[in-house]
């Protein structure tokens, strides 16, 4: 008998007001307000299940406002499930009263006609590729149309060979010690394939054949945080068929690795419970086998940055600093808060930009002020969120993945 899915609303009344959450939050740092607050956010929700509150649009900005990182959880000690509550009451805003505007409508099928499809993200990054070499993003820069904010955020599009797709199999090198998927996701393919050709580089050179079905899709997470969980769901699925067959899966990416292992969160389902069991990041799953393959030579100094969906939504802070501990020469350096969001959070910085990039700035500042040479974090979008901010402040410090640093 599968157990019964506790409801939002239940899950509100875990909160016991004590307010050891508000330092933690992001927006509660910047705005000073309680109703910008988890706390006051869990009021709010409490409220619309309730039905104490008139007008719930007036509510739907503080909660947008949210970035989802997850630093209340961590800080809560009632255990508040802070971002399952907050993502099914996004889900049932948009169905009972779909945002309105252009912007929401744009974000909306965007989301759902073009991230979601895989086939389609791939033909639109070729056209901004070639809109890249022929001028067309300059131009569009300096006549104002392509905003400032989006333009310092997005680098180059990598070239074709870069994002070509990834399906098939590559086997260990040496004695093989195992056997797993990699899960590649849709953004981090098209702007990161370095990483994920790395990534096989380290998984293969330690002793892992490594299968990349062709069938997987989109995570979802994108589509889940903004309150549309329905249109995940079938991405959930083809991802469950996808991998139904493999013992362990890898990914490489915060933001996918936690939408993955909330499956069964997402589709209430034994089966679905089981696949988030089998995922791993690729911090996480090489800490747990141990290299055995010695990293090339890296001698500078790195500070490590926690991306929110890994330390908060996973549980996930060892491993990464673990492993580089074994980079020959390489010096970890502390910097102040590495726990802090970094103000990325999915597309959040596209769609509040003047609060993600005050939150973006303090963690640049933080960064800087370590003395580092370089930083490492494992997500794509903290990894473009970053590198904008400390090339706003003039920092020459990398931006790097974790896995980049363990390649033999």
């Amino acid at each position: 008998m599968e157990p019964k899915e506790v409801s939002p609303y239940t899950r509100t009344l875990d909160c016991v007001h004590c307010g050891l959450c508000l330092q933690a939050c992001p927006t509660y740092n910047v705005l000073g307000l309680e109703t910008d607050s988890p706390r006051g956010r869990i009021y709010f929700m409490r409220m619309l299940a309730e039905g104490r509150i008139a007008d719930p649009e007036a509510v739907r900005p503080h909660l947008d406002r949210c970035l989802d990182c997850r630093a209340c959880e961590t800080a809560c000690p009632s255990g508040v499930r802070y971002g399952e509550i907050l993502e099914s009451v996004r889900s049932s805003m948009a169905r009972q009263r779909p945002p309105r505007g252009f912007a929401a409508w744009l974000r909306r099928t965007l989301l759902t006609r073009l991230v979601a499809h895989q086939g389609r993200l791939r033909f639109a990054f070729a056209l901004g590729r070639l809109a890249e070499v022929v001028g067309v993003r300059w131009l569009a820069g300096a006549a104002g149309i392509l905003p400032r904010h989006m333009a310092v955020l997005l680098p180059p599009i990598p070239p074709a060979r870069e994002r070509r797709p990834l399906h098939g199999t590559w086997p260990a090198r040496g004695r093989e010690r195992g056997r797993v998927a990699f899960f590649t996701g849709c953004v981090m393919e098209q702007m990161f394939g370095r990483i994920h050709r790395a990534t096989i580089e380290v998984l293969t050179a330690n002793g892992f054949t490594v299968d990349v079905p062709r069938a997987q899709a989109c995570c979802g997470a994108l589509l889940v945080h903004d309150g549309q969980a329905q249109e995940a769901e079938p991405l959930a699925r083809r991802n469950l068929a996808a991998f139904r067959d493999h013992a362990v899966v890898v990914n490489n990416s915060a933001g996918c690795g936690c939408a993955l292992k909330e499956y069964g969160h997402l589709l209430g389902s034994a089966e679905a419970r089981d696949f988030a069991a089998r995922c791993r990041d690729v911090s996480e799953f090489l800490h747990e086998q141990g290299l055995v393959a010695t990293p090339r030579p890296f001698p500078h100094k790195v500070a490590y940055d926690d991306p929110c969906h890994l330390c908060h939504g996973q549980g996930v802070r060892k491993p990464p600093r673990a492993l580089l501990g074994q980079v020959p020469g390489l010096t970890h350096v502390p910097h102040h808060d590495p726990e802090s969001c970094c103000g990325s959070a999915g597309i959040y910085n596209l769609v509040q930009p003047e609060l993600a990039w005050q939150i973006g700035t303090t963690k640049a500042k933080a960064l800087v002020a370590s003395g580092a040479e370089a930083v490492a974090t494992g997500n794509p979008g903290c990894m473009l969120q970053i590198r904008a901010h400390l090339r706003a402040l003039g920092s020459p410090m990398r931006v790097v993945h974790p896995v980049e640093l363990l390649v033999p």
